[in-house]
């Protein structure tokens, strides 16, 4: 069920809440514009299944809190206490409340609105103002198909109160394998913690997959994997992949394009090839290879006694960055006919890699020209395109996905929407994805939300301008004001993902993700895997995402400064600094009410120390 609405007929209020992989987006509305008078804001309290109800924390909180009616059996932190004051909110269910395993099943939200008195007073939490709304939460599986993401959000007040500024995501060295359970560093309370405390909490249901179908493979002596890696240096992973190699259950297709191969044999994936190369029997073997320039698909194939039963694709590489820094997603179908086609690429993709032009070999065949699209009980509706293409099958290719975001704004469509998280929207001209998403925030017809690395421009969204908003997710030398505390500055890509979402809410929800790029010229020139996924879950999930990426670094690129020329810098991934963002909004687009005070006595919050939880 993608979503949920409820509303309290006393005062107009409403409550729509969306399901996404272990968080619920949560979006309030008023019937008109006089229900929100006085607003204070909002507090929400979850009741998972079987357990006690909490409040949800708010880090703003009132600086004067005895000047409002406050709950004193809740701490100042508690939405009881103090509201928050944004018309969505996503909530995380083991952030807080609930530790690394929170409750699964039915959750009861219960959403009540606050009001300032005329002397700008929070008055106390009128039950009878509350409107309640269950729905399912816990991780994303719909028949066959699973989802998972990262969690990234390194630059964020989360990770600094978990790890504070200067925390380690590998040892100094850099070396290919290391202890992940030794000590990576201490919190602000003195407490250690270790590589695998990061590694869990920014990889989270992600990662929870990658070490799933690993773990399936080397438990289980009947199965074999095929894996397509483009970054590798996670040491966990590199471990059970040198382990299957051991035991000759592994074949493996490592790009050796410029960025993953040098002449000293240095390179993290120059490493793992020697140490493959050094354990291998029987039938395990690599290949180390790229098209006209990348071999960038992210894939594991596992096979039953040889026969293909399981798949993991999409944007993650099998690295630390991108695992733990990127965000990122991973699909995983539990489907024997989707398992053998990602097979079939695979086998055609060993043998291209050895001609003279792999990349017009693989072009050539039915796997790239003949769009895949798995008839099998439970999978969505989803087509699949497999690359390189030929020029002609490129355009074919990336031209219907503008089509489909096109189609948002056209005549009688009502509340037409696109959202998207693209690693990069520059590039060149005759990217027809990439003109399409830079100029969908201009259209005052559509509903656009957009968040990339390196966008052609910022373009922030007012409540009262119809047009939409395109933020960067790589904001340089971040400077937030007091209440909040500093974040680390990250290496790397931060928005690593490459998806995008039309027509949330409408008859044909669809969204685009996988390795691709969405260029023209990565169509063309990598091995890359498209998928295009019509169904309203799945949607609704990946829509989340983009909505909480969104928000956290539009926050943040308002406090950006240019980067200072030659300044010193450090590497997040063993010294200060570390990537990205706060793990807390989403949304629909909700009516727009402005929440304040009366003007007699403006209420202000400030935020208070929280000690590390996990």
């Amino acid at each position: 069920m993608a979503s949920v609405t409820a509303s309290n007929p006393k005062n107009g209020f409403s409550v729509k809440a969306y399901a996404g992989d272990n968080k619920t987006l949560l979006a309030f509305n008023f019937a008109n514009q006089q229900r929100a008078a006085n607003l204070a804001g909002f507090s929400i309290q979850a009741q998972p299944p079987g357990k006690p109800a909490y409040f949800l924390i708010n880090d703003l909180v009132f600086p004067t809190p005895n000047q409002h009616a406050v709950d004193k059996s809740e701490p100042p932190t508690s939405s009881a206490n103090a509201p928050f004051q944004k018309y969505r909110w996503t909530h995380f269910t083991g952030q807080y409340h609930q530790g690394l395993n929170p409750a699964v099943g039915p959750y009861k939200y219960t959403v009540t609105p606050r009001y300032f008195d005329n002397n700008g007073n929070m008055l106390a939490l009128d039950g009878t103002l509350s409107t309640p709304v269950t729905i399912g939460v816990g991780p994303f599986r719909k028949g066959p198909l699973s989802l998972g993401f990262t969690r990234g959000y390194m630059q964020s007040q989360a990770f600094a109160h978990h790890f504070g500024m200067h925390a380690q995501l590998m040892p100094a060295g850099k070396a290919l394998q290391f202890d992940t359970s030794a000590v990576a560093g201490t919190d602000s309370t003195g407490q250690n913690y270790t590589y695998d405390d990061e590694y869990a909490w920014m990889g989270e249901s992600a990662r929870v997959h990658v070490f799933d179908v690993l773990n399936q493979v080397l438990n289980d002596a009947t199965l074999s994997l095929k894996v397509f890696a483009y970054d590798l240096n996670e040491p966990d992973v590199i471990g059970i992949l040198l382990k299957l190699a051991a035991q000759g259950r592994i074949r493996v297709i490592l790009d050796d394009a410029s960025l993953h191969t040098s002449a000293a044999g240095t390179k993290p994936e120059d490493q793992f090839t020697a140490l493959f190369n050094k354990q291998k029997k029987g039938k395990a073997d690599i290949l180390r290879g790229h098209f006209a320039r990348f071999s960038h698909d992210k894939i594991f194939i596992v096979s039953k006694n040889g026969a293909p039963i399981r798949v993991l694709t999409g944007s993650t590489n099998f690295s630390i960055t991108g695992l733990y820094v990127n965000a990122n997603h991973v699909l995983v179908f539990d489907d024997a006919t989707v398992a053998a086609k990602y097979s079939d690429v695979f086998e055609e993709s060993w043998n291209d890699l050895s001609k003279a032009k792999p990349a017009v070999a693989f072009a050539a065949s039915a796997l790239a020209t003949t769009p895949f699209i798995p008839v099998a009980a439970g999978i969505p509706k989803t087509i699949v395109n497999f690359s390189p293409h030929s020029p002609a099958d490129a355009s074919k290719v990336l031209n219907g996905l503008v089509t489909r975001v096109n189609q948002e704004t056209g005549a009688g469509v009502v509340n037409g929407n696109v959202m998207f998280a693209v690693m990069q929207l520059t590039g060149g001209n005759n990217n027809p994805v990439y003109d399409a998403l830079n100029a969908i925030h201009a259209s005052a017809s559509v509903y656009s939300y957009g968040i990339s690395d390196a966008p052609a421009g910022t373009f922030l969204y007012q409540p009262s301008n119809p047009q939409g908003v395109l933020v960067t997710g790589k904001p340089s030398q971040t400077k937030l004001p007091p209440p909040f505390d500093q974040v680390p500055s990250p290496p790397g890509h931060e928005i690593h993902d490459k998806f995008v979402v039309c027509g949330l809410n409408g008859k044909d929800p669809v969204v685009y993700c996988g390795s691709s790029n969405l260029a023209l010229g990565g169509e063309q020139e990598n091995g890359d895997n498209l998928l295009e996924i019509h169904d309203e879950d799945v949607a609704t999930a990946f829509a989340i995402e983009a909505l909480g990426l969104i928000d956290h670094y539009n926050f943040l690129d308002r406090y950006a400064k240019a980067k200072a020329a030659k300044a010193a810098k450090q590497s997040a991934a063993t010294g200060a600094g570390s990537k990205q963002g706060s793990a807390k909004t989403g949304a629909k687009k909700t009516k727009t009410v402005a929440i304040k005070a009366p003007a007699k006595k403006a209420a202000k919050k400030t935020r208070i120390p929280r000690k590390k939880t996990k």
